[in-house]
């Protein structure tokens, strides 16, 4: 456990150290965000009613844009060979890079979705909905995000790579995030949806953790 926590806490030293990393995540996320108004006009009805789907497909995109340096810098340095020969299991290894990578992009975002929310006039009635839903959507795309990641290493251009790849496995995610928002609006029940994203999470776990740490065992031979 400590080690676990060690790499957390390392990932996360890192980042702040750096800055620029999560600082990009966040900023794609509230320019893209913003220039939509400009896109299908400023009507607060019209903007209000696309506003949950704008703002998950921003979130969905701007967890990708980070993906490509989830394991990238640990591979040129030589820390990933270092946590392959560790004792503590490389799945853990890959899970606890996964939270951090979170931490840093899905859970800021979720936070800033009300502020974009407002902007974009999004019904008091569907804040709810879309922090919860994104709460238990974004944890499962750093999870499968992770897939991605670990299948392009070395390889040029791996961030469009990435995209490609892992985009299909956001779909689901993305459906029922904003079906929930949807739901609330128009009078039916939330919790089918809610329930629903957090199958897919606790599908995308083993997935994206076992098949994360078998990609990364590949690219490491």
């Amino acid at each position: 456990m400590n080690a676990f926590l060690a790499i957390i806490g390392r990932d996360l030293r890192l980042a702040t150290r750096r800055g620029g990393e999560a600082a990009l995540t966040l900023g794609f996320f509230v320019v893209a965000i913003t220039l939509f108004p400009f896109g299908v006009g400023p009507e607060p009805e019209l903007l209000g009613r696309i506003a949950a789907g704008i703002i998950w497909v921003t979130a969905l995109l701007a967890a990708t844009v980070s993906f490509d340096r989830l394991f990238r810098a640990d591979m040129e340095d030589g820390t990933l060979e270092l946590l392959a020969l560790a004792p503590l299991p490389l799945e853990l290894a890959v899970l606890a890079k996964a939270i951090a990578h979170w931490l840093l992009t899905g859970l800021a975002v979720t936070l800033l979705a009300p502020v974009m929310g407002l902007m974009l006039n999004l019904p008091e009635a569907a804040y709810g909905p879309l922090v919860a839903g994104l709460l238990l959507g974004t944890p499962a795309l750093s999870l499968l995000g992770g897939i991605g990641a670990a299948l392009v290493l070395g390889a040029r251009r791996g961030g469009a790579l990435v995209g490609l790849l892992v985009l299909p496995l956001f779909l689901p995610v993305l459906i029922f995030g904003i079906s929930a928002v949807e739901a609330t609006l128009i009078g039916l029940p939330l919790a089918p949806h809610l329930l629903i994203l957090g199958a897919l999470l606790a599908v995308a776990l083993p997935v994206g953790v076992f098949g994360s740490a078998a990609a990364l065992r590949l690219a490491l031979e």
